[in-house]
């Protein structure tokens, strides 16, 4: 696994029932949810990955391989109109998840994905791009940094039922 001699390819997604595209989400989003029924992320996942290929006008998926066809990591943007923090334009495309998997990672593989999707965003109109990740995700923070990313606020959002 990884990128030997920098081979590295990536190439958007164009087939909801790939099941590398289905595998790397899985990673990223795993099922933790013990209240849901057994299969349902796994049907959420698959939905969600034919709803952002019906809809290549808003949604871009890309996947990066090794010179061997093996799954490195997985991108997926959005064209967000509505508020985004930190910017001042809109459309702003947004990085709605990235993952690199463990043996591949620090080798380039999130950098280049997250350029492809800035390519992209930026062939839809774009002027910016940008991202979020959890409070307690130190890590995702150190790369989205390394990345390029500015922070651009830090909040704890609260509701009550009524």
């Amino acid at each position: 696994m990884g990128t030997p001699g920098g081979l590295l390819n990536i190439a958007p997604l164009r087939d909801a029932t790939d099941p590398d595209w289905l595998a790397l989400r899985q990673a990223l989003w795993p099922d933790d949810d013990a209240s849901e029924p057994v299969g349902a992320r796994l049907a959420e996942h698959l939905a969600e990955m034919a709803s952002q290929l019906a809809e290549p006008q808003r949604f871009a998926q890309f996947i990066a391989r090794d010179a061997g066809g093996e799954a490195l990591g997985l991108v997926e943007a959005a064209l967000r109109h509505d508020y985004v923090p930190g910017t001042d334009s809109t459309p702003v495309g947004f990085l709605e998840g990235l993952y690199v998997v463990p043996a591949a990672r620090r080798q380039g593989v999130a950098r280049a994905l997250v350029q492809a999707a800035a390519d992209w965003a930026r062939a839809q109109g774009c002027t910016e791009l940008a991202s979020d990740t959890p409070l307690d995700n130190l890590l995702s923070q150190a790369v989205h940094e390394r990345l390029g990313f500015a922070e651009a606020e830090r909040v704890v959002f609260f509701s009550k039922a009524l």
